[in-house]
């Protein structure tokens, strides 16, 4: 397949580029604990896809003599261990990507580090993707690392979890120990929000059950590995139900144009639709829906789906700038200056509450500071713990308090709006990843918000509906 791909790319580049441009992207993750046989996998899929072109396998083989780990067979762990440093030590230190593609979808792989000290190199792998493959030693069977690496990936919402129990080999292919495995894992899987893993017994090094069956465990009645990817629904992965727009930039060529660029983060969007802008609450309808394409005739379109970058036209003239968000008016998000989050501390600088650093959601960047750590979680044992400061790769439940209210989702509902990263005001250094949580129940003051009964907020409703001129504030607005 490699051989005749090149040949298209060589030949035919528009053809090729047609063949794949309808198929779904599935985005995974390999992780596992140090010396699983994540990148060995990876190389096994790619190998056994025939999604090696000739020369990248013929100085596969010329390294493998120079760095390899199987003897005589080719190192397939290679594919992946690109740096230097990497192929020295024997182990992945940067997260590695690779692109393939089946008949069926493409993919883009990363490769993770197993060691607890790239805790933040993992959690950036792991942000984008829509499915995780846990490895597992059959030898030794659930980890410490194995813990921490499913805990983070249940954080990072990430919604489909394959579990390769790998190296079976080395246990004789025993379906008594896989099972064994499959018990262990299904009871922790529990504690940390997983639902439904699939499992799968498989071999790197031999290729077993990885993308051709194995002959080895006929007990085993469910599909290989690669099958698995294949056919997993990805339907689940992108909310289509709450549309927003995190708007870019303003694209004005001329007087007569003025158009909303951004990539949809969730939901979807139609001509005619009723819109609202935040945080200023402005209200229009869609004019037009306008995506990339090649000719004008194409660029205009009905409706416009996540994660599409479109650029909306309104009917009126609204003031919109980077940074606001356009949303249903049926479907408004919280707004809110305080907020419950958890953080992925990123950087050697220590994270102290009180410090001023720069927030930015999406496209929107706004002052802020950490008033309070709840606690952090010890990634290895979920235990919550006390703690007044954050070190590198430490995750904690914290207490955000903005300069200004914005608009924004649980990370749960809405990646693209619950999602943040902490940027050093001074030297613009990316410090943190943050995911929103929930408005906090904390006011500014350091007082316990007020909670308002459905009869007050349903009274405050009507008010500012029939009595705009009293100029009533919204709950919303009260508790933010």
């Amino acid at each position: 397949m490699a051989v005749e791909q090149n040949n298209l790319i060589a030949s035919d580049i528009e053809g090729y580029l047609k063949q794949h441009e309808n198929k779904e992207l599935l985005r995974f993750i390999t992780c596992g604990s140090v010396d699983d046989g994540k990148s060995t996998l990876i190389g096994r899929l790619l190998h056994d896809s025939k999604m090696i072109f000739e020369d990248q396998l013929a100085a596969i083989n010329n390294d493998s003599k120079k760095h390899g780990t199987t003897g005589e067979a080719v190192d397939l762990a290679l594919l992946v261990d690109g740096l230097q440093s990497e192929r020295e030590q024997g182990i992945t230190i940067d997260v590695a990507y690779r692109f393939f593609a089946t008949d069926k979808r493409k993919f883009i792989i990363a490769d993770t580090p197993g060691h607890e000290q790239y805790t933040r190199n993992m959690a950036t792998g792991a942000s984008t993707a829509d499915l995780a493959i846990i490895l597992i030693d059959a030898r030794y069977g659930v980890q410490t690392q194995t813990r921490r690496h499913s805990y983070i990936t249940s954080l990072l919402g990430i919604k489909h979890i394959v579990v390769a129990v790998n190296k079976m080999d080395l246990v004789e292919f025993s379906e008594q120990r896989f099972n064994e495995i499959k018990d262990e894992y299904q009871s922790f899987a529990k504690e940390v929000g997983i639902n439904s893993p699939v499992f799968v017994p498989v071999s790197a090094l031999t290729g077993d059950n990885v993308v051709n069956a194995s002959k080895n465990m006929p007990w085993n009645t469910d599909a290989p590995l690669m099958e698995q990817l294949d056919t997993i629904p990805l339907e689940d992965t992108v909310n289509l139900e709450n549309f927003r727009l995190p708007v870019q930039y303003v694209n004005r060529p001329h007087l007569d144009f003025r158009g909303f660029c951004g990539t949809i983060a969730a939901g979807s969007v139609q001509v005619g639709d009723s819109i609202t802008v935040l945080p200023s609450q402005k209200t229009s309808v869609v004019k037009q829906v306008i995506q990339p394409a090649v000719s004008e005739s194409e660029m205009n379109v009905s409706e416009a789906f996540a994660p599409m970058a479109v650029t909306l036209t309104l009917e009126d003239e609204v003031d919109i700038s980077r940074g606001d968000m356009i949303v249903k008016t049926t479907d408004l998000p919280d707004v809110a200056d305080q907020l419950d989050v958890t953080l992925v501390w990123m950087n050697e600088t220590a994270m102290n509450t009180g410090v001023d650093y720069l927030i930015k959601r999406a496209s929107n960047v706004v002052p802020g500071r950490f008033e309070q750590i709840h606690h952090k979680v010890d990634v290895n044992t979920l235990e919550k713990i006390e703690a007044s400061e954050l070190q590198l790769n430490e995750i904690a439940r914290c207490r955000l308090s903005l300069k200004q209210a914005i608009a924004f989702d649980a990370y749960a509902d809405v990646k693209g709006t619950g999602s943040f990263i902490v940027i050093d005001k001074y030297t613009h250094a990316t410090l943190a990843a943050g995911m929103i949580q929930e408005k906090s129940t904390v006011a500014a003051n350091g007082q316990s918000a007020k909670e308002y009964s459905a009869f007050e907020k349903d009274l405050n409703t009507l008010i500012r509906q029939h009595f705009p001129e009293w100029g009533c504030r919204s709950i919303d607005d009260l508790l933010s």
